[in-house]
């Protein structure tokens, strides 16, 4: 397990360029070597960094393959769905399509939902262990939540399955999916980009004080984990 590389920069103008550069760097990697580049995304304020900045890069598009860190079981129509926030925003300005998202079924329950969504992941990953993403673009809450995993809650000690339901989400909407801990810590690149003075006090929490926060228990087993701040964000550090 290697120590987080954290990366300052000055504004959030810079986190995006640092973000997508990054990004750019491990797709043509991952293209290189495995033929596809398969990224997990988060909603918040990563839907506006990327669509800020991929539009920027230079990588075969057509290789890359969308997955969700969590989701809202909401109609892809529904401001709550994070695959709709990407279909509004994304699609167009960047020359990907609909299909290359690996999206819920909206119809189901969250368990239902949960066990499709790793039947519709199954394919693209080696059949003979754990999922391995080339990258995983993570958010952080304010409470120090990352995917749908809440302090204290049940599902950050959760070890069977790859993608769990939450149905108590204690943020709305409450019924969800979510990356678990075992499948987040085996990709080979996990993410951090963080922008602004409101975040400084829980960045600091988890990188200087280590405090035992859901996004703190981020820890690639045999990959790399980056945190990239801007100076509002760092400021605690």
């Amino acid at each position: 397990m290697s120590s987080p590389q954290i990366i300052r920069v000055k504004s959030e103008e810079d986190v995006i360029q640092s973000l997508c550069e990054l990004i750019q760097n491990l797709a043509n990697k991952a293209i290189d070597s495995e033929d596809v580049f398969k990224i997990g995304l988060s909603g918040g304020s990563l839907v506006n960094f990327l669509v800020a900045g991929l539009p920027k890069i230079t990588t075969d598009w057509s290789k890359w393959r969308f997955f969700f860190c969590d989701e809202r079981v909401v109609p892809s129509e529904s401001p709550d769905s994070t695959f709709g926030a990407y279909r509004k925003s994304l699609l167009g300005k960047v020359p990907i399509s609909e299909s290359q998202f690996i999206q819920i079924d909206s119809h189901l329950t969250a368990e239902d939902a949960a066990r499709d969504y790793i039947r519709k992941m199954a394919p693209f990953f080696a059949p003979d262990g754990l999922p391995r993403f080339d990258v995983l673009l993570l958010g952080m809450g304010p409470d120090g939540h990352t995917c749908s995993l809440f302090p204290g809650h049940r599902l950050l000690d959760e070890t069977s399955v790859w993608i769990a339901p939450i149905s108590d989400s204690p943020k709305p909407p409450p019924s969800r999916i979510t990356l678990t801990f075992p499948i987040i810590n085996n990709a080979e690149n996990c993410v951090f980009a963080i922008a602004g003075q409101g975040k400084a006090e829980m960045v600091r929490r988890i990188l200087k004080d280590n405090e035992d926060l859901p996004a703190g228990r981020v820890k690639p087993t045999d990959g790399q984990l980056y945190w990239i701040l801007d100076e509002g964000a760092a400021s605690q550090l």
